[in-house]
């Protein structure tokens, strides 16, 4: 029994991102916000570490997150923010861990993650729990990152 209440700590100490999502003001941003000193430590490791981490992020997004949500009686709640650290970390993949990235990247998920366009509002509201939790911030993560290579493109 106190292994099972520990690792449900554990699960709302990681969804919560540290209690990150507890934040009284943009728990998302804030969610977001981690994200960047976890990017700073894989970037110089390459892209396969960063892949490697934002999977372990999205499993125990899945199930942390899937937690959170049954246990608030809510459907996405608030305090949730793996999903966020998780978006972040996809819109970095393979980008130099530069300011003009970082910022980029921070910006650009934040503005996909809120107008949540075509099929990130669908993924949301379609899949069940941490699935649709996670899927969200992962599709704004894709936009994130393809409007990063885009404006790599033009502007360098």
């Amino acid at each position: 029994m106190r292994a099972e209440s520990l690792s449900l700590r554990v699960l709302r100490l990681l969804g919560t991102g540290f209690g990150a999502g507890r934040s009284p003001f943009a728990p998302g941003t804030a969610g977001t916000l981690l994200g960047i000193p976890l990017f700073l430590l894989l970037a110089p490791l390459g892209i396969v570490p960063l892949l490697f981490v934002l999977g372990l992020v999205v499993i125990v997004g899945f199930f942390a997150s899937g937690h959170l949500e049954e246990h608030a009686g809510l459907k996405d709640p608030g305090v949730v923010v793996i999903d966020e650290v998780a978006g972040y970390l996809l819109t970095m993949a393979g980008s130099p861990a530069d300011a003009w990235h970082i910022l980029a990247g921070f910006f650009l998920f934040r503005f996909f993650d809120v107008v949540k366009p075509f099929p990130v509002r669908r993924a949301e509201e379609v899949l069940p729990g941490g699935a649709g939790i996670m899927m969200d911030d992962l599709l704004a993560g894709c936009y994130a990152w393809l409007c990063i290579r885009g404006l790599e493109v033009l502007l360098f």
